[in-house]
């Protein structure tokens, strides 16, 4: 999967971008989820939910970052 990703032109760089992209995105999400609720802008579950959702997607791109670095080299 990896070569297939490397062959098609996807960097490592690419993938670690995405990673830093994700935690401030998470960041954002939590804060604009929680001012945006239904029940009310002090629900933190809501503003919970979202941040921890997009946080998760952080470290599968840093691990596939690391994979393609392996395959540039």
């Amino acid at each position: 999967m990896v070569k297939t990703l490397s062959e098609k032109g996807l960097r490592s760089e690419h993938c670690y971008i995405g990673g830093f992209a994700s935690i401030g995105l998470s960041i954002l999400s939590y804060f604009v989820s929680r001012k945006f609720s239904k029940n009310g802008p002090d629900d933190k579950a809501q503003g919970d939910r979202w941040g921890i959702f997009v946080g998760q997607w952080a470290p599968t791109f840093f691990a596939l970052g690391v994979a393609l670095k392996l395959e540039e080299k």
